[in-house]
């Protein structure tokens, strides 16, 4: 597995250095996979992986999801789908993330993802450390999302299609403002907690009881930090770790 690569970064106007080293020395299909939700307290956690063109530009304002303004990673999210050649989205449900805890969930959504491109990569990068267990030869990147075009991509895609599902979700159970919060630990979030208890959609792992009774301004300092339905029913779902 090759080590973590922490050489220059996205370009403005094209591939970064990593990937363009990485087509001619494996292969032109390059599939970058990121995901999005390990800190929130309710939703699962969604993995994207996607294949852009190799002899394609890159798409203008394609960055890391975090820095990018929620409308315009909608946009970019159509023109990333349109142009790809291949995308995959997996998730791990709430169930699933109680089970076996955030970080397994994340490595399982992401092995979703890469078994749902309908081409075959000839190469994966992810975003951060190598993951001995995600079952595919690839190459890390530590701050992927922001140096790696095709990661970039993936993290478009997955904070739109978290966002899509946080948002249906707080239809159902409006206490929680998932609608602004998409299930991270804000005032509004813990206020709903204290008042109205934990939802099937709840990490029962990142909620211990005991926290509830607390005062707010304490829950809210021990709880995980904030930041760092059709769909549902599609994402929602315990496939085997095999």
């Amino acid at each position: 597995m090759p080590p973590a690569d922490r050489s220059t970064g996205l370009s403005r106007h094209g591939w970064s250095a990593i990937e363009r080293n990485l087509r001619l020395s494996v292969g032109p299909m390059i599939a970058g996979v990121d995901e999005v939700g390990r800190g929130p307290l309710a939703g699962p956690v969604v993995a994207c992986a996607v294949i852009m063109p190799p002899d394609a530009r890159k798409i203008t304002g394609v960055d890391d999801s975090k820095k990018v303004a929620a409308e315009e990673r909608t946009r970019l999210a159509r023109l990333i789908r349109k142009g790809a050649i291949a995308v995959g989205i997996g998730a791990a449900s709430v169930r699933e993330i109680d089970r076996l805890n955030i970080y397994h969930a994340s490595v399982l959504a992401m092995r979703r993802a890469i078994s749902r491109l309908s081409v075959s990569p000839d190469h994966v990068i992810v975003d951060g450390k190598a993951i001995r267990t995600l079952g595919v030869l690839h190459s890390a990147v530590v701050g992927g999302d922001s140096r790696c075009y095709s990661i970039a991509c993936a993290s478009i895609i997955a904070k739109v299609t978290r966002d899509r599902v946080m948002h249906a979700l707080a239809q159902r159970h409006p206490h929680y403002r998932w609608e602004n919060n998409v299930g991270y630990a804000t005032k509004a979030h813990i206020t709903g907690l204290a008042g109205h208890g934990a939802t099937a959609h709840h990490r029962q792992s990142f909620l211990p009881v005991r926290q509830l009774s607390l005062d707010l301004s304490e829950a809210l300092y021990l709880l995980p930090p904030a930041g760092h339905d059709d769909e549902w029913d599609e994402l929602d779902h315990e496939a085997p770790l095999a």
